[in-house]
C-alpha cells in the first residue's frame, strides 16, 4: 500500500541538511523506465514503489490465469480472456481501494490534486499488464491465431514483464555487480515459487 507524499513533506530523496538533491529522475530507457521516472517525479519513491508492487500483483495474477488456462484440457477463447480481464482488472481494483483507504488512514483525508494523479497512475500500472496479453487472447478468439499460440505468447510477455521489473529494480540499487546477479537470481526463484502457489491455488 502506498500514501502518495502530500504538498507539505519533502519528495523522498529530499535533504534537509541544506545539501543539494536531486528532484527529479532523468527521462530515457524502456517505456517501463520513462513511466518510473515520471512518477518518481511526480511523488516521490513512494509512488514508484506502490507502481512496482501494482505491476508485480497484476502480472502474478495474469500469469497465473493465463497458466490456469494453458493447463485446462478444455479450454475456450472467449472464457480465457474474460477470465484474463476479469482477474487483472479486479486485483487492481482492489489495490487502488487499498491505496485510497490508506490514505484516508494516514493523513486523515482523502486524496486530492497531485494524490490522485499517483494513485491513478499506479492503478494504469496493474491495468497495463493486460493490454497485450489480452490482445494475443483477443486474437485467439477471433481465431486469428491458434488459441494455444495465443496463451503460450501471452505467458511468455508476462514472464518477461516480470523479469524486467526485477531488472529495473536491481539495476538501480547500489549493490555490486555480483550481489545485483544473486538479487535477481533469488526474485526469479521466489517469483516462481508464487507462479506455483497461485497456480495451484486456482486449481484445487
Amino acid at each position: 500500500m502506498m500514501t502518495p507524499a502530500s504538498a507539505d513533506e519533502p519528495h523522498d530523496g529530499a535533504r534537509t541538511d541544506g545539501a543539494p538533491a536531486r528532484s527529479t529522475a532523468p527521462e530515457g530507457g524502456s517505456t517501463m523506465q520513462r513511466r518510473y521516472d515520471r512518477l518518481f517525479n511526480t511523488g516521490g519513491s513512494r509512488a514508484v514503489g506502490a507502481y512496482l508492487r501494482e505491476r508485480i500483483y497484476a502480472t502474478f495474477t495474469g500469469l497465473a490465469i493465463v497458466l490456469v488456462v494453458a493447463g485446462s484440457d478444455h479450454a475456450d477463447a472467449d472464457h480465457a480472456l474474460l477470465a484474463l480481464l476479469f482477474g487483472v482488472i479486479g486485483i487492481t481494483i482492489a489495490g487502488f481501494v487499498s491505496d485510497v483507504v490508506s490514505h484516508l488512514a494516514v493523513e486523515g483525508e482523502f486524496p486530492h490534486g497531485a494524490d490522485w494523479v499517483v494513485l491513478l497512475r499506479v492503478a494504469g500500472g496493474g491495468l497495463s499488464t493486460v493490454v497485450v496479453p489480452g490482445g494475443l487472447m483477443l486474437l485467439g478468439w477471433l481465431e486469428i491465431i491458434a488459441l494455444s499460440t495465443a496463451i503460450s505468447a501471452a505467458a511468455i510477455v508476462y514472464i518477461v514483464t516480470l523479469a524486467l521489473i526485477g531488472w529495473l529494480a536491481v539495476r538501480r540499487s547500489h549493490a555490486r555487480w555480483w550481489e545485483r546477479v544473486i538479487a535477481l537470481g533469488i526474485l526469479v526463484g521466489l517469483g516462481f515459487l508464487v507462479i506455483a502457489l497461485q497456480t495451484l491455488a486456482k486449481t484445487v
